[in-house]
């Protein structure tokens, strides 16, 4: 299951009129923890600013997230149904709560539907509102992979492998070199 996190960052953007103003975005991320949320945060928002912020994380409670291709804004919804607790036998009010992108409330209301048609219990939509959220990061695998090692590079300890063979046949010289001026002087003083 997908833990979620809210980020916000502010940076600042020069306008028009070249006065700076400053800008508040947020973001949804889906992360392990509030420290890979906020570098995941760091890695995947590019602005024009080479220097914005993350102001805040908080945990967001999703039950599930309808991503579709077409709809610029996020939209909440609040879905309740109704479950039997097996050991008293009385109903049980759930509450939900899922986040689905759309051009508005009424398709929001549409794409809630449509995601759930295949649910069995009853369900009622309580509440749809729109969220300040601009994008949505999902994890990917992808992410965890080690970048691959170009063809052009080695590793270090190859190289540092190399050198040691390149250097050591200098230090036996100059060694060999030394024990032979030890040599020396030791027979000139005899």
């Amino acid at each position: 299951m997908a833990s979620w996190y809210l980020g916000k960052i502010r940076y600042q953007k020069e306008d028009e009129a070249g006065r700076l103003k400053t800008i508040n975005e947020t973001y949804l991320v889906d992360a392990v923890s509030y420290t890979e949320s906020e570098a995941r945060l760091y890695k995947q928002i590019v602005t024009d600013a080479s220097d914005f912020s993350v102001t805040a994380i908080s945990k967001m409670r999703l039950a599930d997230l309808f991503a579709y291709e077409e709809g610029e804004q996020w939209f909440k919804a609040k879905v309740i149904y109704f479950s039997v607790d097996e050991k008293s036998g009385k109903e049980k009010k759930i509450v939900n709560y899922m986040l689905v992108n759309s051009e508005g409330i009424q398709q929001a209301l549409d794409r809630i539907n449509e995601s759930m048609r295949n649910f069995l219990i009853p369900y009622e939509v309580t509440d749809i509102n729109l969220t300040p959220i601009l994008d949505v990061f999902p994890y990917s695998a992808d992410e965890d992979k080690e970048p691959e090692i170009p063809a052009n590079m080695r590793p270090l300890a190859e190289v540092m492998a190399e050198r040691a063979q390149v250097v050591d046949p200098a230090v036996d010289t100059a060694a060999a070199d030394a024990e032979n001026i030890t040599e020396a002087a030791a027979i000139e003083n005899a």
